[in-house]
């Protein structure tokens, strides 16, 4: 998870001063879905923002410090301490901005994984990604940002397409994003944010 004040700055103008507590709420319902999901064994936030850090662990992450080298050394970071503590468990890697995630349907994405050494889910639009991950033994080498969905591609890893896994694929970036994941339905945190901070109106 990015710093506070580089986080979600898309949303910026619409959030205005409660943009930090948007992004904190809405890591928390992507890390607590996760961590309710049969599938996952442990999850591993990597961010340097100490006030990230205190919620998220209180939910039951694990922490670690971001090398503030970018997205991808981040998540290498989170992979190499998931494999010191299981080096049999596969290693996934998820956006930390999926508010409307569902356990049920993480667990689908999950469970498609396993059948193959490195694959990917794409995000709604189908440019970026939401989700790479590796078996046991596996080289972790996610390529996250831009035009992330053509680069897993171009790298071999398997495009995952399991059915009804739109909470999956739904990462906020904009306004229009944020609205498209209230029609799925927010997590607790994010929707408490939503309602309290922006308005009935959004």
């Amino acid at each position: 998870m990015k710093t506070l004040v580089a986080a979600k700055t898309r949303l910026a103008a619409a959030t205005g001063p409660h943009r930090a507590a948007l992004a904190v709420a809405v890591a928390s319902d992507t890390v607590s879905a996760a961590l309710a999901c049969a599938s996952v064994a442990r999850v591993i936030v990597v961010t340097a923002d100490p006030l990230a850090a205190g919620p998220l662990a209180a939910l039951g992450a694990d922490v670690v410090h971001d090398p503030d080298k970018g997205l991808n050394t981040a998540l290498r970071t989170g992979a190499a301490h998931a494999v010191r503590l299981a080096p049999q468990d596969a290693v996934g890697a998820l956006q930390a901005d999926l508010p409307a995630l569902r356990p049920e349907e993480l667990g689908r994405v999950l469970a498609a994984a396993l059948e193959y050494d490195q694959s990917f889910v794409p995000d709604a639009q189908e440019v970026g990604t939401t989700f790479y991950g590796v078996r046991p033994g596996i080289p972790f080498a996610p390529g996250f940002g831009g035009e992330s969905r053509a680069r897993h591609l171009a790298r071999g890893a398997k495009e995952l397409a399991p059915d009804d896994v739109d909470s999956v694929r739904r990462d906020v970036d904009t306004p229009d994003d944020l609205r498209a994941a209230l029609a799925l339905g927010l997590g607790r945190h994010t929707a408490a944010v939503v309602s309290e901070l922006l308005g009935p109106d959004f």
